[in-house]
């Protein structure tokens, strides 16, 4: 089987054996265009695209480069037993196309217009329009609201292409349509761009789908945000949503060729990377997945009966668009890694690096720094859905070293992930287990283990490294009917290591204190109602600190 897995700054190509997701080879191949693959605008700080070409390129040094590593660890390896494909992507990161479903950046007319490129995640210029859908739709249709936590967000598929007809005419008036970059290269690699399939994932959890409402939001809503949105609508028409069991056709002769993958294999309906990052982490219903990588997705499933009560502040409630037949819930960070990539690489001394500092951070006791953070250095993606709150670092002296803001930095996004678990908590979705997949999670113990201290609980890796990929792979193998369903692929392709991070007592009794603070800062910052007096927080810091260093914390 072959996942194809879309990240930020590159594209992966993992190559698995069916019986049990065992690795046969991978190849990563990192995008050309931009500063580590993304498109960026000194004038703009919240601009952040993509040039669709480097998808089609991307999948073609990946899938070979992948192919000719299974080759080189095992000589009896042929292509030809590859029986099908799975897609996974960033989102929302929605691309603008023309009637043959080609990307618009494709033509030389708009080959060097960021706007007519594929509007990257974390591009943040749609705050404005992000928080007239959450007015209008509170208004006039409160159930859209209630689906995707009751605020409509920036980084999401309305919000991007409303800003883009407002500052950019020409490229809204010559796409036909938008999609999801996870859903369109599905389409490319099957020949079907022009009707292409849309998945549930993508739709449900970014753009207001749902079937309650017989799908996307109705034109005329959509029509008086803007009248360009009205078309995009009509176009979508009747459109049902697929989730990753369904295939959207079979691989072309074209790409067959390009790629050295047989002809006529099935490609899988695409979804997000966080989705299937969860699907090969093996999630199950009591099972909270975080997939750490320069943002942060929480996902969880839940049986489809009973129906669960709306969550305010997550990213959706979608049936279907993790595994199929249950629901889906998905929460997360928006920069976990990019907050720490921003210290060590703009901020910290010439020469630092990760290992440097974690090293050294690793001897500090929680508490001992004196510092408190707030991770929003990106926007609060959940539970505040605020693109416009920044980060804080609070505590710091003269004596503060490097070392103690990036273990500051850390804990400040594994307090942010607690509040998230016990937003899902407060609501009944309870969190047994916690599994952890991405480049941080089998990178960084230091990360792990004040995870685990912070959140009380036991953080376990993912057995294979590239998820992402993997969770692909079990579509790919599904609709290829390998297997059955999806649960049955994840019984025999997935599994967790050995090694677990256990909450040491000492720790998990500081954090306490420490995560206290924090919630105040979050509560007074975040929902602008101070529960507390926040002139005692720097010397309640201070006392903590000195307390830690004489050792009576």
């Amino acid at each position: 089987m072959v996942g194809l897995d879309y990240g930020t700054n590159s594209v992966r190509c993992l190559i698995v054996r069916v019986q049990d997701g065992a690795e046969a080879g991978s190849h990563i191949s990192v995008y050309a265009h931009g500063e580590e693959g993304v498109i960026l605008d000194g004038r703009e700080p919240n601009l952040a695209r993509q040039h669709p070409a480097d998808y089609l390129t991307g999948a073609e040094a990946a899938v070979r480069g992948a192919l000719a590593a299974a080759r080189a660890h095992d000589r009896e390896f042929r292509p030809e037993a590859i029986i099908g494909l799975g897609v996974d992507a960033t989102g929302s990161t929605p691309l603008p196309v023309d009637a043959q479903g080609r990307a618009l950046a494709e033509a030389a007319t708009f080959a060097q217009d960021p706007n007519a490129m594929a509007w990257l995640w974390k591009d943040h210029t749609a705050t404005e329009e992000a928080l007239a859908i959450t007015e209008r739709a509170a208004a006039e249709h409160p159930e859209y609201l209630r689906k995707c936590g009751g605020v409509y967000s920036s980084e999401w598929f309305w919000a991007k292409i409303w800003h883009c007809a407002k500052v950019a005419p020409k490229v809204m008036g010559a796409a036909t349509s938008w999609i999801e970059y996870a859903d369109w290269i599905p389409a490319v690699l099957t020949g079907t761009e022009a009707r292409p399939m849309r998945g549930i994932c993508a739709a449900g959890h970014k753009a207001m789908y749902h079937g309650s409402w017989g799908g996307y939001p109705a034109e005329d809503f959509l029509g008086r945000l803007d009248p360009a949105l009205g078309p995009l609508r009509r176009g979508l028409g009747m459109v049902k949503a697929v989730t990753v069991d369904q295939a959207v056709g079979g691989l072309t002769a074209e790409w067959a060729q390009r790629l050295g993958l047989p002809a006529g294999i099935p490609v899988a309906a695409g979804a997000f990377d966080a989705h299937l990052g969860a699907v090969g982490s093996g999630i199950a219903p009591g099972t909270l997945v975080k997939i750490l990588g320069t943002s942060t997705c929480d996902m969880m499933i839940a049986p489809l009966v009973p129906e669960l009560p709306d969550i305010p502040g997550i990213c959706g409630i979608v049936p279907g668009s993790i595994v199929p037949g249950c629901y889906g819930l998905e929460a997360g960070q928006s920069a976990v890694g990019d907050i720490f990539n921003w210290w060590v690489q703009k901020i910290a001394p010439q020469g630092a690096t990760h290992e440097a500092l974690a090293e050294e951070a690793g001897r500090l006791r929680p508490g001992e720094s004196g510092l408190l953070a707030l991770d929003w250095n990106n926007g609060n993606r959940t539970v505040l859905v605020d693109q416009r709150l920044t980060g804080l670092l609070l505590g710091q002296t003269l004596a503060t070293r490097p070392a103690e803001v990036y273990r500051a930095l850390i804990e400040a996004t594994a307090f942010g992930g607690r509040i998230i678990m016990e937003r899902f908590e407060e609501y009944g979705v309870k969190v047994e287990r916690v599994v952890n997949c991405g480049g941080i999670a089998e990178k960084s113990p230091l990360v792990m283990q004040i995870y685990a201290d912070v959140t009380r609980r036991p953080m376990q890796l993912s057995r294979l490294a590239q998820t992402c990929a993997l969770g692909a792979a079990i579509a790919a193998a599904v609709v290829a009917g390998a297997y059955a369903d999806v649960p049955a692929a994840q019984r025999a392709m997935t599994g967790v290591k050995s090694l677990a991070y256990q909450p040491e007592p000492e720790a998990m009794r500081v954090y306490e204190r420490l995560y206290g603070l924090y919630r105040c800062l979050h509560d007074s910052f975040g929902l602008g109602r101070p529960t507390e007096d926040l002139s005692g927080v720097m010397k309640q810091l201070l006392s903590l600190r000195d307390a830690t260093r004489q050792g009576r914390s």
